[in-house]
């Protein structure tokens, strides 16, 4: 069955562009409604903006999404993969500002909150797209590629020349918890000279080492290191998991990434939906949603999350 959250979840802090604080508040919605954001700062234009693939317009650094009167939101990826991997089908997301909080760089805050409060079970079935054929992306020495499966699992492959993060390549099958246990609280990385770079053109001034893992060549600068080992390709994975939740469904198929980023998987998103050939929507029986991302989730899993 489709969900929603049982009551309103407030989260708050920094955005990663311009420092600012924004207030999010994650409402209840009815089935069928899906993710949307509503900008509550802005008069006079249309304030909802659809959580959905063909409403990105920029993919630098974060994923952006905007509506046709040009109010955006920002920075969606790691609120959308909590969504996800929680099972959370519909909900309205009130935001008080252009960007959603970078809080620690993972979404481990988002998935504690929601756990915590817990999901309304509504009475409609939960729908899903299943990949019937391959298809396929490149983007520079970016790819990023859908096969068939009968679950959402994602195998990705990173290269990075900073000892730290080297060669890593992880594969996962996000059935039943796998995201909010193994992926949900790998933070966002990047190196220190590009900060140092960006702050220069007055970029990610909200950026810090609480809010992302920074390293320098073999060091890790953020205080604390590594959550995991592999906490990079791990968050590599967490961002094409929250930039697959704007398909608006489920997706039943393999994702398969090397050096992929935002733009690749909403690249590949495009691709998919071009070809009526490549996919279907289905209903999902019981034994296909109780495999889903979300299902059979218990507000005991939060335990294991270091937020």
């Amino acid at each position: 069955m489709q969900t929603t959250v049982r009551s309103s979840v407030v989260f708050a802090g920094a955005g990663l562009h311009t420092g600012k604080v924004s207030c999010v508040t994650v409402q209840p919605a009815s089935a069928e409604y899906g993710i949307w954001f509503r900008r509550t700062d802005v008069n006079g234009v249309d304030p909802l903006i659809p959580a959905r693939w063909d409403r990105v317009s920029n993919t630098e650094l974060n994923t952006r999404v905007t509506n046709a009167d040009g109010v955006s939101v920002s920075t969606v990826e790691h609120i959308m993969a909590a969504f996800a991997g929680c099972g959370l089908h519909n909900a309205m997301v009130e935001i008080d500002g252009p960007e959603v909080p970078l809080l620690d760089g993972s979404s481990a805050p988002f998935v504690a909150r929601i756990l915590s409060r817990g999901l309304q079970m509504l009475d409609a079935p939960v729908r899903a797209i299943r990949v019937h054929r391959p298809v396929e992306v490149t983007h520079g020495d970016a790819m990023a590629a859908l096969v068939p499966s009968d679950d959402l699992k994602i195998d990705f492959e990173i290269d990075f020349a900073d000892t730290v993060i080297g060669h890593q390549k992880k594969s996962l099958n996000m059935a039943n918890g796998g995201f909010v246990r193994e992926l949900c609280n790998s933070r966002t990385f990047c190196r220190k000279a590009d900060i140092d770079e960006m702050r220069a053109r007055g970029l990610i001034l909200g950026g810090s080492v609480t809010s992302a893992v920074v390293v320098d060549g073999d060091k890790v600068v953020t205080p604390g290191g590594l959550r995991h080992a592999d906490e990079p390709v791990r968050h590599k994975m967490l961002d094409a998991f929250g930039d697959l939740a704007l398909a608006g469904f489920p997706v039943l198929g393999r994702y398969i990434g090397r050096r992929a980023g935002h733009a690749t998987t909403n690249q590949l998103l495009r691709r998919l939906f071009s070809d009526p050939e490549a996919f279907e929507m289905v209903e999902c029986d019981a034994r296909t949603a109780s495999r889903l991302p979300g299902a059979g989730l218990l507000r005991e899993d939060v335990l294991g999350i270091a937020a």
